[in-house]
């Protein structure tokens, strides 16, 4: 008999490619999304899986959680509000609340579940890993404000307050979350966890690394450096840097993401774990915004204005060993996923840059600040 999953967020980037994947491996699917407009501003998109079905609803609707749940195996936990959106309450809603109650129904209507995968996020760190000269691995705290507002974006040694070099970043690295997408990262991961420990259901948390790849949202400007970068230079507008540009991140193409999923889904090797996913290096912003001008032939220079978000961490490269551990090996290096997803926003009509004006909502409610003059 067919393995019969949820997707949660069934719809958006990720969720639509584990749908997709699950579907090809001959799972029974159905994806439960709520079209949020902030990233479907043209409501369902034209990408769902005909052979999956979807239950158009939101996660925080608890009679509808309860119909998606009914005759499901396995949850892939997809859904969450991200980003660096200004919303508070929203986030802690949706992400948190939202998470809290669908396992809730699931107890207190003791359905057969198999097993959750829940998506979690490198945000959930603070400022990762870090090789001092003198005291070798260590783990520093976020960068306070104070420094950033002298311009000064590198990460000291909590120790001796020594710049370090930024090294792979391991799950048992200080975890809390420095913003409040991660924040709600850090409960939704934690709650999963706990809970399946609670009622003897297996549970995973995947810490996604920067996940992009078709299907990214262009009308979001809150979140997805790649596409906002893409529909600024189409816009012929520069890619905006915070800091300067130098800051660093792992990128995963969206199709190894789902394919994560899959490997989490199918072994208990990881059962009651939270786990690394991305391509264990690190890329400056800087470089994204040079390749996708690159690839787009729009050649123009990134912009640099001495602004930074507080709570973004410096540099963040995911240490994979654990997911490597069962067979996980990324497929789409950054050249070919660039390449693809360039393809794909090439082929997509009316892009406009929303970048400009939530940039402005930003400054003025405190999440973007400026360096001192």
């Amino acid at each position: 008999m067919a393995k019969r999953a949820l997707v949660t967020g069934g719809a958006g980037l990720i969720g639509s490619h584990v749908t997709d994947l699950l579907v090809r491996e001959g799972w029974k699917v159905r994806c439960l999304d709520n079209l949020e407009p902030q990233t479907h501003r043209r409501g369902r998109p034209a990408w769902i899986n005909e052979k999956a079905e979807f239950v158009y609803a939101d996660l925080r609707d608890r009679d509808m959680i309860a119909t998606a749940l009914d005759k499901i195996d396995v949850v892939f936990h997809q859904a969450a509000y991200g980003g660096y959106m200004p919303e508070i309450a929203k986030y802690v809603h949706v992400n948190s609340l939202g998470t809290a109650q669908m396992l809730e129904v699931i107890r207190e209507k003791n359905l057969p579940i198999r097993k959750i995968i829940a998506a979690s996020s490198q945000a959930v760190y603070s400022e990762g890993a870090g090789e001092c000269p003198k005291h070798g691995l260590v783990f520093p705290p976020v960068r306070p404000v104070e420094q950033l507002r002298r311009g000064d974006w590198q990460v000291h040694c909590p120790l001796c307050d020594a710049i370090i070099g930024s090294v792979p970043t391991p799950e048992n690295a200080p975890v809390g979350g420095e913003t409040v997408y991660g924040l709600t990262k850090m409960d939704q991961e934690r709650l999963v966890l706990l809970w399946g420990k609670q009622v003897g259901i297996p549970t995973v948390a995947l810490r996604y690394s920067c996940t992009y790849g078709p299907r990214q949202s262009i009308f979001n400007p809150y979140t997805g450096v790649i596409a906002i970068f893409c529909t600024r230079l189409l816009n012929n507008l520069p890619p905006v840097l915070y800091e300067d540009g130098e800051q660093t991140r792992d990128f995963s193409f969206v199709e190894d993401i789902a394919h994560a999923n899959l490997l989490a889904g199918e072994t208990d090797e990881l059962d009651g774990l939270p786990v690394n996913v991305g391509s264990g290096r690190g890329t400056p912003i800087r470089q994204i915004a040079e390749q996708l001008s690159f690839a787009l032939k729009i050649h123009i220079a990134p912009e640099v204005n001495g602004e930074f978000r507080p709570g973004e961490m410096r540099h963040l490269t995911s240490d994979t060993t654990r997911i490597r551990s069962i067979g996980y090996e990324p497929q789409v290096d950054l050249a070919k996923g660039i390449a693809r997803y360039v393809e794909w926003i090439r082929s997509q009509s009316d892009i406009r840059d929303y970048f400009s004006e939530a940039a402005e909502i930003l400054r003025n409610k405190g999440i973007v600040h400026r360096v001192a003059r």
